[in-house]
């Protein structure tokens, strides 16, 4: 998944401005306990990324 399309899925869920803050905020455990913002930052591949957002989100699969 391309950074862009992480972002767009990210905006879509949470809005374009809330997005950011949750991920630079929002410790998911899923990302050993770090932000996205942290997780991207370290090199995680953004479909993890991705899958660990939809997980805390509580996402249906549809969403996913």
């Amino acid at each position: 998944m391309r950074l862009t399309d992480f972002w767009e899925r990210m905006e879509h869920q949470l809005g374009a401005t809330y997005a950011d803050s949750w991920a630079r905020d929002y410790v998911i455990e899923g990302l050993g306990g770090r932000t996205v913002h942290q997780a991207l930052a370290a090199g995680e591949d953004t479909k993890v990324v991705w899958r660990a957002v939809a997980d805390a989100l509580r996402l249906p699969p549809s969403q996913r």
